[in-house]
């Protein structure tokens, strides 16, 4: 399902909202625990900026995961996302009211994801990514597979991809 780079471009086009995970893709999926029971996540700065950028496109950001993190509130709070949705074991249930609040087609979003709780969303929107090292079904149901893994900045990544496809 891999598409050639032209073809990302042209579908690029036509995103008005990018929808991602958390763990695995803004993160390299670690986990750090404490006694306590609270962990920590390492975050890529150079996402943040995809973040930005995309708004100066006009381009809406959602982060939706499964974890319910405080951390992530904090992180999507820092980076501007649009929305965050936290706890969510079947994002593709989130699809429709996403749609509805912010009249867009599911095929004007772009979604990226890592894992076997992502192909089901990734099924039903116009154009997806997944990291490098993200898990071999998803890669064989992605539309581009990045450069970078986890952790690495995947977000920028295609954020400066969907934009060159509109400059």
């Amino acid at each position: 399902m891999v598409k050639s780079k032209r073809e990302i471009l042209k579908l690029s086009k036509k995103i008005e909202m990018i929808i991602t995970d958390v763990d695995g893709v803004l993160t390299d999926g670690g986990m750090y625990y404490f006694e306590k029971g609270e962990y920590l996540k390492k975050f890529n700065t150079r996402d943040g900026m995809g973040f930005e950028l995309l708004k100066n496109f006009k381009i809406k950001t959602i982060i939706m995961t499964r974890e319910n993190s405080q951390i992530v509130r904090e992180r999507a709070k820092k980076i501007k996302a649009d929305k965050v949705f936290l706890g969510i074991l079947k994002k593709e249930n989130m699809l429709e009211n996403i749609c509805k609040k912010n009249k867009i087609l599911p095929k004007n979003i772009a979604y990226i994801g890592d894992d076997i709780n992502d192909l089901r969303i990734m099924q039903k929107v116009g154009l997806t990514f997944t990291p490098q090292d993200g898990m071999e079904i998803i890669k064989k149901n992605a539309d581009y597979i990045c450069k970078m893994k986890g952790g690495e900045g995947v977000f920028r990544e295609i954020a400066d991809l969907i934009i060159s496809g509109r400059v």
